[in-house]
């Protein structure tokens, strides 16, 4: 089983920039579809990035154009590069893993600790 360590989180301020990284242990990671999902206070965990075993990328409409997900195969990593943050994309960041990207909405490996994003003035 896939399992993962956020960080990277931080407090910036709106219109700054952060970069998550998802380190994933299990020799199957070059296999599997990652996603960066986020929580923010009293509000359900949503998907908000996926990236296919092969690269192929898919984000939630309020993230395209600031956020992207790449990953390396090489270190069992995932990042987030997100960019133009905005007050609202505060929230706990996770990662989790599937078999494809639409698995993701069910990932398959325990939840990692989160890493916080605080986008403040």
């Amino acid at each position: 089983q896939v399992q993962v360590v956020e960080s990277g989180g931080g407090l910036v301020q709106p219109g700054g920039s952060l970069r998550l990284s998802c380190a994933a242990s299990g020799r199957f990671f070059s296999f599997a579809a990652m996603g960066w999902y986020r929580q923010a206070p009293g509000k359900q965990r949503d998907l908000v990035a996926g990236i296919s075993s092969d690269g192929i990328t898919n984000y939630i409409d309020s993230v395209k154009g600031r956020f992207t997900i790449s990953r390396d195969n090489a270190k069992n990593t995932v990042y987030l590069q997100m960019n133009s943050l905005k007050p609202e994309d505060t929230a706990v960041y996770y990662c989790n893993a599937g078999l494809t990207l639409s698995d993701l909405t069910s990932p398959t490996a325990s939840w990692g600790q989160g890493s916080q994003v605080t986008v403040a003035a």
